[in-house]
């Protein structure tokens, strides 16, 4: 019997001379492995319908904890823009590895939805640093490290908050603060607006360059104090934004 699932390649491997595997995250089942035979011959019609990062209805011979088998594919939203550059391709590399660690860690139902509003969003033209910081906000609870965006982290003063700090996990107000790294008052606001945003109402992204900055700063510090992950995708990210 054939079943078909909404899903998103997220990799592909090579299986004997003319087949291969691909890793597809599903609505309906979270990531799974199917088997597609024959689609790496130049003759084909799959070889173009299995690439990695194609999101479609997947019509398959399920099999729960094996590979299953692939009969077909219906693209759903080719995304010609983001494939078609290299700064946003690095972002959807990135982001795709990290919702992958993210579900792994969680199996929420959640995550496949956030992922997806993001991918839309970057494909219309949406500032892709923008995007990806509001999905890692979002994901942050899902790694069991949620921010506490009410209230200064040292006394639960909810008021005159100064700045957001990394080491510290989160707000400052001016009777906390040290000698941490003041931020901009707007980027202490738009971390919260970062959290609730309901990604798919977006429809413009107008924030100044140096918020933008100083909340990527955070974030990254942020997951590489929290988190544990290390991911190489991030890596090579970084080396984009820096030319």
């Amino acid at each position: 019997m054939i079943t078909k699932v909404e899903g998103f390649i997220i990799s592909e491997v090579s299986y004997g001379e003319s087949s291969k595997v691909i890793n597809v995250f599903t609505k309906e089942f979270g990531i799974i492995g199917i088997m597609c035979k024959g689609a790496k011959s130049m003759k084909s019609r799959l070889r173009a319908l299995t690439l990695r990062f194609t999101y479609g209805f997947f019509y398959i011979y399920y099999k729960e904890g094996k590979l299953s088998i692939l009969k077909d594919v219906d693209v759903i939203k080719p995304l010609a823009h983001i494939t078609s550059d290299i700064t946003l391709l690095s972002y959807l590399n990135y982001l795709t590895e990290l919702t992958v660690q993210v579900y792994k860690e969680s199996k929420s139902d959640e995550i496949f939805p956030l992922f997806l509003s993001v991918v839309f969003k970057m494909e219309e033209g949406l500032d892709p640093l923008v995007l990806t910081n509001i999905l890692e906000i979002k994901y942050l609870p899902f790694l069991g490290v949620g921010l506490n965006l009410d209230a200064c982290v040292y006394c639960g003063n909810q008021t005159n908050i100064v700045t957001i700090d990394a080491d510290a996990g989160g707000y400052l107000c001016n009777r906390c603060l040290k000698d941490e790294k003041v931020v901009l008052l707007k980027t202490v606001k738009m971390i919260r607006m970062y959290y609730w945003v309901e990604i798919s109402s977006i429809h413009e992204l107008h924030i100044h360059k140096e918020v933008k900055e100083e909340i990527n700063d955070f974030l990254n510090r942020y997951y590489e104090r929290y988190t544990g992950l290390y991911l190489k995708s991030k890596d090579f990210l970084k080396k984009i934004q820096s030319l």
